[in-house]
């Protein structure tokens, strides 16, 4: 991270809907927009346009802009039950298929449509609602921003995108996310949390939303990391899902499942958090592969197996379990496209198919 007294060439935009270019000198100039009645007695320069609204089917683009450049920051807020129902596509450099594509309530480690507050390095999650990403975003000559509306009704969209204007180095990889979620899980309880990256890169993160669909502790599963080639077993496999998000023993402390949320990983969501060991119960965890990057040179599979326990000591696969995952990471350009998102975000998808074609 770049040390705030070192000065940098570069100059600071920000995008937001009272200056949708970022043009220099041009924020809060609105002479229309959302705020423009509570402003009427004051005019001009008045929080005139500080938010849009997004009609039912429509998308929106939020940023438009051209480069080089990195998106340093993003603050977003919206209705809060319609998270999940919200779909969040970056494009760089003018690319036919977005490089991020994921609802917007997972992109923030928010996928179960009750809301909960992160303190994370690369996500903030703020009473009563405000959306933070600092996930560093270089594009060379152009980055788009979208937000499309997938709710039955009209949503108010306020936001901010902050970026800076500098030249990148030859090594600069883009980001990219996207997300599966799969209803009930089946067999084998596998769940194939990213597959068909083609590239070189670092895997960055992941988001994990899940509901057991069977009594008892459900996080046995290991997360295992195939790379370059890898093909029936992984360079990198965990030793447990709770131990995977940087907690053990299940989460139990005295009988209670015990939420944290920490600069790199955390379990900040329980739902109900009174109860533990239901099947009913969901559950929100993230794990930031900032300080220990998981590298990549031509290919990239990462996958996650839904475990619990059954009577006699025996290990016992979740195949009714409702599993959504969201995965970060940057790599170099193309990169394979995904599968497109199911129709229903926040109901029951269809078992989502990996693309292995090149770009």
């Amino acid at each position: 991270m770049a040390e705030i007294w070192r000065l940098e060439n570069g100059v600071t935009r920000s995008v937001s809907a009272e200056n949708f270019t970022g043009a220099k000198g041009g924020g809060g100039a609105a002479t229309s927009g959302t705020g423009a009645g509570a402003a009427r007695d004051l005019g001009r320069g008045w929080k005139v346009s500080p938010s849009i609204d997004l009609a039912r089917g429509d998308t929106a683009t939020l940023a438009d802009v051209d480069g080089p450049g990195i998106v340093e920051h993003i603050w977003l807020t919206t209705d809060r039950g319609s998270l999940r129902d919200l779909v969040f596509r970056m494009y760089w450099d003018a690319e036919e298929h977005p490089s991020v594509e994921v609802p917007l309530g997972d992109f923030f480690c928010n996928g179960w449509g009750e809301l909960a507050l992160l303190d994370s390095e690369m996500i903030v999650v703020a009473p009563a609602g405000g959306l933070n990403s600092y996930w560093p975003m270089p594009f060379r000559r152009h980055a788009r921003i979208t937000l499309e509306n997938r709710s039955k009704r009209g949503v108010p969209v306020y936001y901010q995108i902050t970026l800076t204007r500098r030249d990148l180095p030859e090594e600069a990889a883009y980001l990219h996310a996207t997300w599966r979620r799969v209803k009930p899980l089946g067999s084998p309880a596998i769940h194939t949390i990213v597959d068909g990256v083609r590239g070189r890169g670092h895997y960055a993160g992941t988001y994990l939303a899940i509901e057991p669909g069977a009594p008892g502790w459900w996080g046995e599963g290991e997360l295992k990391f195939f790379l370059d080639g890898d093909e029936e077993f992984p360079t990198i496999c965990g030793t447990g899902t709770e131990d995977y998000f940087g907690g053990a023993w299940n989460f139990d402390v005295n009988g209670r499942y015990v939420p944290y949320s920490t600069a790199y990983l955390g379990l900040p969501q329980v739902l109900p958090p009174e109860e533990i060991y239901q099947p009913h119960q969901r559950f929100g965890a993230y794990r930031w592969h900032v300080r220990d990057p998981i590298r990549f040179e031509t290919d990239l599979r990462v996958t996650v197996q839904a475990l619990g326990w059954q009577s006699g000591g025996r290990y016992l696969p979740l195949e009714h379990a409702d599993i959504a995952t969201t995965a970060f990471w940057y790599q170099t350009e193309p990169h394979v496209p995904y599968d497109p998102l199911p129709g229903k975000l926040g109901g029951q998808p269809s078992r989502l198919k990996a693309l292995f074609r090149r770009s």
